[in-house]
């Protein structure tokens, strides 16, 4: 039964206080996790000699920016991959997303997700909602194969392989506005190596949005071929205003570049604008970021399940990425808890968040989002569709201590009935 009478703040922080205590073991080992990625990350900052020169910046064509030159670098080796383009001139992660897309794709080839239907503001990118811009009025080809049971249906991918010529397999491991799990780098490995046995020539991208750093492997290290992901996310660590990365094969990444700028050309170009500094800083900060948005993650499973909310991933389960749903089951609630965590946000926390038309979404969608950055999802902030089962969908926090505290007025506004 769900506990929807007023409860005072200090029942509310009583409450959290002991869930702080259920959830011991796993912040015991999202600091485990946090000091091995802040090793890694440090590691590549002195073996690529990061100094003050590196934050200085270019205009114009950027030729030979050696701050944008060695964070590429730097991406490379944390992620083990061949080539890194990190540029401010993606806009999102979306919008790199969609310049992979264009780069690896040509008429009539085929592209295939395993993972089911991706995030909503890919729809007009592929195609699946008509758009004159899409991959499928370029003439690319689309199919989809969906998870089972929130595994790969790897006895259906099989036989698709064997009887179809893909070009590239597409593999969204957060789970966008979904009710499915978002995806662990075990399982990616196990269907990375069923397609490889098939077709080894098939490139296997990955949309490692709000997947960084949460797990003790990335996807390259299992043998995927480009993953992209966004800088308002995990490795902008809350500094990094815009921008995005993709890493992966050489050939793959340069071709990404060329998509970007122009052939010819490719990551040779692109002026960083005063930009290095914050990339430096925020994937320096990202590992310890990261291991907060994990925690604040945890402790709203944990404190939202005894509340009597169904909530996915549960608090005690593995956490491929660092988005927790709360499933409501009601537009009223999901609104009230939304509402809330805007209400204890740094930045507008005065604001109302309401159902808006969102561009790229079919349905109405609330956002809390105080953030210093516009759409900054590292930051806390909590969205969800209008739609049922009405959840939503909450990541991030700068800090843990930040985190608790949104929660702790989230859930004083859930409560008021």
């Amino acid at each position: 039964m769900k506990w929807v009478d007023y409860m005072e703040k200090q029942d509310i922080i009583e409450l959290i206080n002991k869930c702080e205590i259920k959830c011991e073991e796993q912040f015991k080992n999202i600091n485990n996790l946090e000091f091995n990625y802040s090793k890694k990350v440090l590691e590549a900052f002195q073996k690529n000699n990061v100094s003050e020169c590196c934050f200085n910046s270019t205009t114009g064509y950027g030729y030979s920016d050696l701050g944008r030159d060695t964070l590429e670098s730097i991406y490379k080796d944390i992620f083990g991959a061949e080539d890194a383009i990190v540029r401010n001139q993606f806009i999102s992660g979306s919008h790199a997303l969609a310049k992979t897309f264009f780069a690896l794709l040509r008429p009539n080839d085929l592209l295939l997700s395993v993972s089911g239907t991706p995030y909503d503001t890919l729809h007009e990118v592929i195609g699946i909602r008509d758009n004159n811009s899409s991959l499928k009025s370029f003439g690319v080809k689309y199919n989809e194969i969906d998870l089972v049971n929130d595994d790969f249906d790897y006895e259906k991918i099989e036989d698709y392989l064997k009887n179809n010529k893909v070009k590239v397999i597409e593999i969204q491991r957060s789970k966008g506005y979904s009710t499915r799990l978002s995806i662990t780098i075990d399982k990616v490995e196990k269907v990375v190596k069923l397609i490889k046995s098939i077709d080894s020539n098939i490139i296997i991208m990955v949309d490692n949005c709000y997947c960084e750093f949460t797990e003790d492997k990335n996807p390259v290290e299992v043998g995927c071929d480009v993953v992209v992901g966004s800088l308002i996310k995990n490795l902008g660590g809350g500094i990094a205003p815009n921008g995005a990365y993709v890493v992966g094969r050489h050939d793959l990444v340069e071709l990404v570049g060329e998509s970007l700028t122009l052939p010819g050309e490719g990551k040779e170009v692109g002026p960083t604008l005063g930009i290095n500094r914050q990339f430096y800083q925020g994937l320096f900060l990202a590992p310890s970021v990261v291991a907060s948005a994990l925690k604040v993650a945890t402790l709203t499973a944990c404190v939202l399940e005894e509340l009597g909310y169904n909530v996915s991933p549960k608090y005690n389960d593995p956490r491929p990425d660092i988005v927790q749903n709360v499933i409501f089951n009601d537009p009223n609630m999901l609104i009230k808890y939304v509402q809330g965590i805007q209400k204890g946000s740094p930045v507008d926390s005065n604001v109302t968040p309401i159902p808006w038309d969102m561009p790229g979404y079919d349905d109405q969608v609330i956002m809390a989002a105080g953030c210093f950055t516009q759409g900054s999802s590292i930051e806390l902030s909590c969205d969800g569709p209008i739609r049922a089962p009405y959840i939503a969908y909450q990541q991030g926090s700068l800090t843990y201590t930040y985190g608790k505290l949104g929660l702790i007025t989230a859930v004083e506004e859930l409560t008021r009935g």
